[in-house]
């Protein structure tokens, strides 16, 4: 594989979601989050299989949901899968 990286990505985290990466990664022992991200990105690819549709919105696909007071609780759709 060709290790040559000419794009780059830019992704808004929540803290939350930033100390699941962190968690990963420390958890796995990579050298960086980059690497991490990359990594969790190869194992959501290689498992998802997501039919969006339309008018559906980015939120949706947040790995942290926020109740009516605002504070994380995981997604409804992620228990109803596990």
């Amino acid at each position: 594989m060709n290790d040559l990286r000419a794009e780059r990505l830019q992704v808004m985290l929540s803290p939350e979601e930033l100390a699941a990466v962190d968690d990963f990664r420390f958890k796995h022992r990579m050298p960086t989050r980059a690497a991490a991200v990359r990594e969790l990105l190869k194992l959501g690819l290689a498992t998802a299989a997501v039919d969006a549709g339309p008018n559906v919105k980015s939120s949706r696909f947040g790995v942290f949901g926020r109740g009516p007071d605002g504070h994380t609780q995981p997604h409804p759709h992620r228990d109803a899968e596990d």
